[in-house]
């Protein structure tokens, strides 16, 4: 299952220095299965362990980068609305790394439109940070391989380097300090036969009450648990790696399972708890078990939010959307499967 790599990026940089490039791009999130929780490095956004995801081909999200004329701040547009507070600060200031890496200072009109409830861990800020590198990429001239690519998307948000790849990705975390070279995702081979699908129950579609970013800081700061977390998920991704290449559907799920948890064990170890998962959630991680009694390989993994995505075969997604529905009467249930890399869809109208 080789994974997409993302078109390189050749606009015109005199063009673009003119104010009249657009670059528009759509990027896929992606599911972690070994985790990324903690930064070693806050400011160029450096993690503590390695991770690994599988890109989705759902909720993709479509962003514009036009360059104005004249001076003043970047104007962001999200899902229709002006971007405000945090969400505004993070995309200006990706925006200056871009610049500052282009030399071309321009202002930028940004809108992005997700197809993902936004703050609600579904991983909207991987695809939204991948789909904004690329097109900030083309339209401030940016000559960037799929590695280089990869870089950039990190420092909007980590994950956002993963969904740089279509498939499955590893992202490295790196040995250097004060540099980020060394930190970049890449695709994962998989083995012949291997045909995962994931069921993805929506509990609850709303922000997090702790951002993703501050319950990351917290759990490495006070938890107890998570030094020991961060070792056992080193090994994590040894096995579950050596599972995708055999095709070992069913280790990879009890691989990603016990990561998830894991992680989850060391944020509610926190000082205070971080808790994302709802009674609603515990509902689904019942059904996915009585799912396994009765014969059907499914596991469970759930990032910084409530809601819950099953691994499986493709074959028997249905059966196991049907059971989610069933176990959690208001969810609403959708079917991934491996999905695309970032890709432009047009560099400059």
């Amino acid at each position: 299952m080789p994974a997409d790599r993302p078109d390189t990026v050749t606009p015109s940089p005199e063009r673009s220095a003119a104010g009249t490039a657009v670059a528009v791009a759509v990027a896929h999130p992606n599911i972690a299965l070994i985790k990324y929780w903690g930064k070693r490095d806050e400011r160029l956004v450096l993690p503590w362990t390695d991770s690994l995801s599988m890109t989705l081909d759902i909720f993709p999200t479509t962003t514009s980068v036009r360059l104005a004329a004249g001076d003043g701040d970047d104007t962001v547009t999200l899902d229709g609305a002006p971007a405000e507070g945090e969400a505004l600060r993070r995309v200006r200031a990706f925006l200056a790394l871009v610049r500052d890496r282009s030399g071309i200072r321009r202002r930028a009109v940004v809108e992005s439109a997700n197809t993902a409830p936004t703050g609600a861990g579904l991983a909207s800020s991987a695809s939204g940070f991948a789909a904004l590198a690329l097109a900030a990429a083309g339209a401030y001239g940016l000559d960037l391989d799929a590695t280089a690519l990869s870089r950039l998307a990190r420092r909007g948000s980590g994950s956002a380097a993963r969904s740089v790849f279509g498939g499955f990705a590893v992202w490295h975390a790196g040995t250097a300090t004060g540099t980020d070279e060394s930190s970049y995702a890449a695709p994962v081979p998989v083995g012949e036969g291997l045909d995962p699908a994931l069921v993805v129950a929506v509990v609850d579609a709303g922000p997090k009450a702790v951002s993703s970013r501050a319950a990351m800081r917290r759990t490495v700061d006070t938890s107890p648990l998570y030094r020991s977390w961060a070792a056992s998920s080193r090994t994590d991704l040894v096995d579950l790696r050596a599972a995708l290449a055999r095709g070992d559907l069913e280790a990879v799920g009890e691989i990603a399972e016990r990561n998830a948890f894991g992680m989850h064990a060391a944020m509610l170890a926190a000082r205070p708890a971080v808790r994302y998962l709802s009674p609603a959630t515990f509902t689904v991680l019942d059904g996915v078990l009585r799912l396994r009694r009765e014969g059907t390989a499914a596991y469970a993994t759930m990032d910084a939010g409530p809601n819950v995505k099953v691994l499986c075969r493709r074959a028997d997604a249905g059966r196991v959307a049907a059971a989610v529905r069933e176990a959690a009467a208001g969810a609403r249930v959708h079917i991934a499967g491996p999905g695309p890399g970032a890709r432009l869809l047009d560099e400059d109208r």
